[in-house]
């Protein structure tokens, strides 16, 4: 049965790792920094890429590629790359198409370590990003791009607002102005959203949420529709489409057609800048992926109560959940998300700063950690943690006001979840 036939679930199962006769049937961990041949003109052969094969693990290893694979194929892609996290997949997935001199635009809501590292380190690096409000007409956003704009990046979920990316909006947008669009898909997965499918070109993701699931594993992923035709724009990808001086002069668009970026981001970006993720943790990823089909579905149905629960609390001021009817973002999620967002959810409470930190203080279970998207319930102020660097203006300009209160639901019964959220409710008016 072939790959693109099989359904979502059939594909966290079994799709990336097809073992022969006499091979283990569980994805081993190649755990080798290196492989064996034969003779020298193998290995020539490899390191000029006329060859496919492992060599070195930095490049390729075995477990890696199965599970980048099938990370692949959940996406509908035509590969991956696996990264050793989250923020090195959006590195790469830009600097990949952009050097100094060039420009790139982005949505403003997104995580607040991307929006540094794209606002702050890539600056330094020559390569400028524009910020803009998806909010926005077409008429203004389109005023933003330049002659050497060379993509557009937005999060199918952002975080922490939970605001839903237009993705074929921007796609349109993108493609008009001759660029591909970059939409990392971490918050919605493939089992509720296929950014390829809308118009999306490269996707990333931060595997170390829910498709690991069980926040054992830092990791990411750069994924390739193989649908952009550099070709086309050939003077705006010189890096794609020009010889590669440090192959001999080969032409990535010419040499691997559809997979040329993904190819190009492996055997250049990843051999020079090394951010590998360790076939160990490919593993526990691949483990991870096997019940994504499952547990996307829990965090799903358990978050919408939660949700409806909290906007009927007097104690809260708002909540932002793309599910619940009342939502600005409802429309976008039942067109793109129509089995469900996520289990992550923004809200905020009657009071100031202190209010939060002093509910958050009060769980029992639910636990304050710098991570999102698992198993378990946890809860984040991000104006007080994960974007403590931002101004209140920063904040805001960004979608993410003073009071927000990330609150990322895990699989737990919710009974027991909304039992702790009361209690603490009950805590903060003593």
């Amino acid at each position: 049965m072939e790959g693109k036939k099989m359904n979502l679930e059939t594909l966290c199962v079994q799709s990336g790792w097809q073992p022969k006769n006499g091979e283990p049937r569980v994805l081993p961990i190649y755990q080798s920094t290196t492989f064996k041949y034969d003779n020298s003109e193998q290995m020539a052969d490899l390191f000029d890429l006329k060859a496919s094969g492992y060599f070195y693990t930095r490049l390729q290893n075995p477990t890696n590629d199965a599970v980048a694979a099938k990370i692949a194929a959940l996406e509908g892609g035509v590969g991956a790359m696996l990264t050793s996290s989250g923020q090195a997949a959006n590195f790469y997935a830009i600097f990949n198409i952009c050097q100094a001199g060039d420009h790139f635009i982005t949505t403003n809501n997104i995580y607040g370590g991307t929006f540094n590292l794209f606002g702050v380190t890539m600056k330094k690096l020559g390569i400028e990003c524009t910020f803009v409000d998806q909010d926005w007409s077409d008429e203004k956003i389109q005023a933003e791009f330049r002659p050497n704009t060379k993509c557009f990046f937005g999060e199918t979920i952002s975080n922490p607002g939970c605001n839903i990316f237009d993705i074929e909006r921007f796609a349109k947008l993108a493609h008009k102005n001759g660029v591909p669009l970059i939409v990392d898909n971490t918050f919605a997965t493939p089992i509720n959203c296929r950014p390829f499918e809308w118009g999306a070109d490269i996707v990333t993701h931060s595997t170390t949420k829910y498709m690991d699931g069980h926040a054992m594993a830092v990791g990411g992923v750069l994924v390739d529709s193989g649908n952009f035709d550099w070709e086309a724009n050939a003077e705006k990808f010189p890096g794609l489409c020009a010889p590669d001086d440090s192959y001999h002069g080969l032409t990535y668009t010419k040499s691997f057609g559809k997979a040329a970026y993904i190819t190009k981001s492996t055997v250049q970006l990843m051999r020079d800048l090394g951010s590998i993720q360790s076939p160990q943790n490919a593993f526990l990823l691949n483990i991870g992926l096997e019940t994504l089909h499952l547990r996307v579905p829990r965090h799903c149905e358990n978050a919408l109560k939660v949700a409806e629960w909290l906007q009927n609390r007097p104690e809260v001021a708002w909540v932002n959940y793309p599910d619940l009817k009342n939502n600005k973002n409802n429309e976008l999620c039942k067109k793109y998300l129509p089995n469900g967002s996520c289990g992550v959810m923004a809200f905020g409470l009657k009071g100031d700063r202190e209010t939060a930190i002093k509910f958050m203080d009060a769980f029992k279970f639910i636990c304050i950690v710098t991570h999102v998207a698992d198993a378990r319930t946890c809860v984040l102020h991000p104006a007080s943690h994960t974007h403590r660097q931002l101004s209140d203006e920063q904040l805001r300009a960004g979608g993410v006001s003073p009071d927000l209160i990330r609150l990322s639901i895990g699989i737990e019964n919710v009974n027991d979840i909304i039992a702790d959220l009361e209690q603490a409710f009950v805590e903060i008016k003593k």
